[in-house]
């Protein structure tokens, strides 16, 4: 898997224009500078890898612009040991970052597909979340409560049931809205169902669906 000096240094450029778009935290920089892009996209679009732009992956999916995965991962303040739930694995790119912040990855896809490649590719590349082909929606009870919850889709409304599977003094970041614009949501769980909302700028996913292919 290469990961040459070419590579190194577009993603150099990359974490300097994330500080110029407001990425404040150094550990979060830190990460997207380690994690080679390049391998979690379409050999097609690989020149265009350390691009702060989304493409897309199969399964009419994207992999998500890369100022999203650090503005999504700032919000959610990790640190080393979270316990932390994905829900849309995707190309694998997200879980990789919050990896190499330390944290336990649960990773959840509803696209079979996407669920094999991404457990093809992350170990391959040293990153070992634990896998789960299922409905986002619903969550992992059984392996609740979470530290963190990420959410890499657009969902119509924050999903309840990932409220009560995260920890009292836990946080959940969700874009929620329609399929052409979404509000970044930050949920603080306070306690029982009482939680705290915040409102963090107008951001644009694929859509969360119920459900899984």
């Amino acid at each position: 898997m290469e990961d040459s000096y070419l590579h190194k240094g577009l993603r150099k450029k990359l974490v300097e224009e994330l500080k110029k778009k407001g990425i404040t935290d150094v550990k979060v920089l830190e990460a997207m500078n380690k994690v080679p892009r390049h391998h979690f996209m379409d050999s097609s679009f690989v020149h265009f890898a350390y691009k702060d732009q989304a493409f897309p992956i199969s399964e009419g999916q994207t992999i998500s612009q890369p100022y999203t995965v650090a503005f999504q991962t700032q919000l959610l303040n990790i640190r080393k040991g979270d316990k932390v739930f994905e829900v849309g694995t995707g190309s694998g790119y997200q879980a990789a970052i919050l990896l190499e912040l330390g944290a336990i990855v649960y990773t959840m896809e509803r696209h079979k597909t996407l669920n094999f490649n991404a457990q093809a590719l992350l170990p391959k590349l040293g990153y070992n979340p634990h896998f789960f082909y299922g409905d986002g929606y619903e969550g992992l009870p059984s392996y609740a409560p979470f530290d963190k919850i990420i959410i890499t889709a657009g969902a119509s409304e924050i999903p309840s049931k990932l409220i009560q599977q995260l920890k009292t003094g836990g946080k959940l970041v969700v874009p929620v809205g329609t399929r052409v614009s979404q509000t970044m949501i930050l949920v603080e769980k306070i306690s029982g169902n009482n939680i705290k909302t915040s409102e963090h700028g107008s951001f644009v996913f694929v859509p969360m669906l119920k459900g899984r292919d």
